[in-house]
């Protein structure tokens, strides 16, 4: 009789797995009559063990009594228990990476008094693809030659770092201008206005009025004087990292109140002394040895963004739709994680983040694609981050921020980036075993570095120039990619349910 019941609670679940779109699957589970029976006596008994009930003996409640009293409520737990159970099963025998649990609504499933339990639920996973050949990829490497004219450069983008925002006489807007204005913005569905007073909006082609993400900035500012009124009308982008604004159209309106210029620095003795140096030509030494060593970095990061096309290119893989909206918070958090490794200043990361907060929807695919081929290269040549090794990319970082180490890991540990760094040290021990394989090509430099007066905007390769043009800058770190990890899953961990956390809480029982 006892192998009889073993055998009953032993009857497998009917699970049907299907194709429901882009990296979905539509999962479709009946649970035995047997096993909701079997469950249901569990619970039941639990119940019997602990219930108080005037008149009985603890464990000596009859059934009857029990189904009267706590019926609902048991069922309630029964159910869930299935779910869970059921669900997690489901995803580890057919081996299903989730990006996310399972979102099971437990209301719309009822529990029945015979025969078995019926539910599905849609899931997205990882994508399903090929790698292309890995031996071979071609590179090219670009020789590194350093010109006077390449040292000018410097000096003049370093009296650009060192400069100060200067009131503009006449007070005119010109392009690239930083105008102070009191803002207003009216978001559709939103009855309350946003005002913002003394906002610092930037005269550039693509810009931003608070939080907001401008299209030609430069066009609507440029001309305008102390009291001049502009409005533009913005659709937000639907994959833009703040969900009170994503997909909505956004009235903005701008009444400016001054304009400036950026008055580079004179190239003096006060700047000298600013930077440790006695004289211009010790400068020029200075900033010499750190463009040989920011050549030589751009020369990997362009060797590695080469892999990164190569594989994008010749991998086929979907992604929904919904995933890279909600990716856009985590590729903020990896870019700011970037920053912070090349030991960029906290107060320029702030400024480089309002530029990089606005993501389109291919770009954030690209980045999302890149990360899942990079993850399948790692587990292909089972590749992955010791502890040892994680330790000492985190000291040469606290070296570069003047942290403690131990401190240094608290940090990242609590703002998040500690698992993003992670990623990103296997990503490059990655990218480093490719170049090995790889057919390198030597070519020769392109003939001008852009000047930064070109461009002040300080985009990612503008403010990682600025920082190597300091005479006391440091070794970088890994360089870190420009993807993100998605929140994904392992099947192998405990997965619970949406109906899990929606537990309904039940009588006292004891």
């Amino acid at each position: 009789m006892a192998d009889e019941e073993k055998q009953t609670t032993m009857v497998k679940n009917t699970v049907k797995i299907e194709e429901a779109g882009p990296c979905k699957k539509k999962v479709s589970i009946e649970v035995p009559e047997e096993t909701v029976k079997a469950t249901s006596d569990e619970q039941y008994e639990t119940l019997r063990k602990d219930a108080l009930v005037p008149g009985f003996r603890k464990g000596r409640v009859p059934r009857r009594l029990l189904e009267k009293r706590f019926g609902k409520e048991t069922s309630e737990q029964v159910k869930l228990k299935l779910l869970a159970d059921a669900s997690e099963s489901a995803l580890k025998d057919n081996k299903l990476e989730v990006l996310r649990d399972p979102d099971i609504d437990y209301e719309k499933v009822e529990l029945p008094e015979t025969g078995p339990l019926k539910f599905e639920f849609e899931v997205e996973v990882r994508p399903e693809f090929d790698l292309p050949k890995l031996e071979g990829i071609p590179v090219e490497k670009t020789k590194l030659k350093i010109t006077d004219e390449q040292i000018d450069s410097e000096i003049e983008q370093l009296q650009k770092w060192s400069g100060i925002w200067t009131p503009r006489e006449g007070g005119t807007v010109e392009l690239e201008d930083q105008v102070i204005a009191d803002v207003m913005l009216k978001v559709e569905g939103v009855e309350e206005e946003e005002k913002l007073d003394n906002v610092e909006i930037y005269a550039r082609r693509n810009g931003f009025v608070g939080a907001i993400p401008v299209e030609k900035l430069d066009e609507l500012l440029t001309g305008a004087k102390s009291g001049s009124y502009k409005h533009i009308s913005v659709d937000v982008p639907k994959t833009y990292y703040r969900q009170e604004y994503r997909g909505k159209k956004v009235e903005v309106h701008i009444t400016v109140k001054e304009s400036k210029y950026l008055k580079p620095a004179e190239l003096n003795e006060n700047l000298f002394n600013r930077f440790g140096v006695k004289d211009e030509a010790e400068l020029k030494d200075k900033l010499r040895e750190s463009l040989q060593a920011r050549l030589e970095q751009q020369s990997r990061g362009e060797m590695a963004e080469q892999i990164h096309k190569y594989m994008l290119d010749n991998t086929k893989l979907d992604l929904p739709v919904n995933v890279v909206a909600e990716q856009s918070t985590s590729i903020l958090q990896r870019q700011y994680t970037n920053l912070l490794m090349r030991g960029v200043g906290r107060e320029q990361i702030e400024e480089q983040m309002e530029q990089l907060k606005a993501g389109s929807e291919q770009q954030a695919k690209e980045q999302l694609k890149t990360f899942f081929i990079m993850n399948k290269v790692a587990e292909k040549f089972d590749i992955e981050v010791s502890e040892e090794e994680m330790n000492g990319h985190i000291a040469q970082l606290a070296v570069q921020r003047g942290q403690r180490p131990e401190r240094m890991r608290e940090e990242m540990l609590r703002d998040g980036s500690l698992v993003q760094f992670r990623l990103q040290v296997r990503e490059d021990k990655c990218i480093a075993k490719l170049l090995e394989s790889a057919k390198i090509t030597e070519v020769e430099p392109k003939k001008e570095i852009k000047k930064a007066e070109k461009k002040p905007a300080k985009t990612e390769k503008t403010v990682k120039k600025e920082e190597t043009t300091k005479p006391a800058a440091k070794k970088s770190a890994p360089k870190t990619a420009k993807k993100t990890a998605p929140a994904e899953k392992k099947p192998s961990q405990k997965s619970k349910t949406t109906a899990q956390k929606k537990k309904p809480k039940g009588k006292n029982t004891r």
